[in-house]
């Protein structure tokens, strides 16, 4: 623990509750604020006192930037500032805003990623084989470059091919808080595809998944 940290008065004892409460909001609300990755409850337990629920902290927060267009949400493993999703495309109109709201991903970009998510680590021969298409280089590589996904572990195969994982970036992305939190896709586990068959059915359940439209 630093310094000032050790310094810092967390509990506030001298404080009405009323007041107690509203300097912990603050202080969690700049901590959140001023962090360019998600904050973890960890460290925001540092700033206040024992006694104080960081949930109900969070959504006394929240509630008060309702009519905002951002909100704080959990994602990665901690918690961050972000825009409300319904002003995505008008963020993307602005110019110099091309981080603005999630990238934006082709067809098979996305049935790539979210195998990789579900089926982590696994290989592009493995990807390839999942999801009945040829998963390139150039689509791994495209989805290193958005941070989406990263190298892994090397398969004990011939070769030892690189596994693909996905990354904090890619909680980040979709809005999870962990990979728990991805939807239940009971299915992916006992199709013929996730035994190594290619299988049509795939591609409808991860639609379903991740909400991709048809093209």
């Amino acid at each position: 623990m630093s310094r000032a940290s050790s310094r810092l008065d967390r509990d506030l004892a001298d404080l009405p509750e009323g007041m107690r409460w509203r300097e912990w909001m603050g202080r969690a609300e700049a901590a959140i604020f001023v962090s360019a990755t998600p904050v973890a409850r960890e460290k925001l337990a540092r700033l206040v006192g024992d006694a104080c629920r960081l949930d109900a902290l969070i959504a006394d927060i929240n509630d008060e930037l309702k009519a905002r267009p951002y909100e704080i949400v959990f994602v990665a493993g901690g918690y961050q500032f972000r825009t409300r999703p319904r002003h995505a495309e008008t963020l993307r109109a602005l110019a110099g805003t091309k981080d603005a709201g999630p990238p934006s991903f082709t067809r098979l970009e996305m049935l790539a990623l979210s195998a990789i998510a579900y089926q982590q680590p696994v290989t592009r021969a493995e990807l390839s084989r999942l999801l009945g298409h040829d998963i390139s280089r150039d689509i791994l590589g495209r989805l290193k470059s958005l941070g989406v996904i990263a190298p892994g572990p090397r398969a004990p195969q011939p070769g030892t091919p690189i596994a693909w994982v996905t990354t904090a970036r890619f909680l980040e992305v979709f809005a999870l808080g962990s990979l728990r939190d991805l939807p239940d896709l009971e299915t992916l586990g006992s199709s013929p595809a996730a035994r190594g068959e290619p299988d049509d059915d795939i591609e409808a359940a991860l639609d379903d998944a991740f909400g991709l439209d048809d093209e």
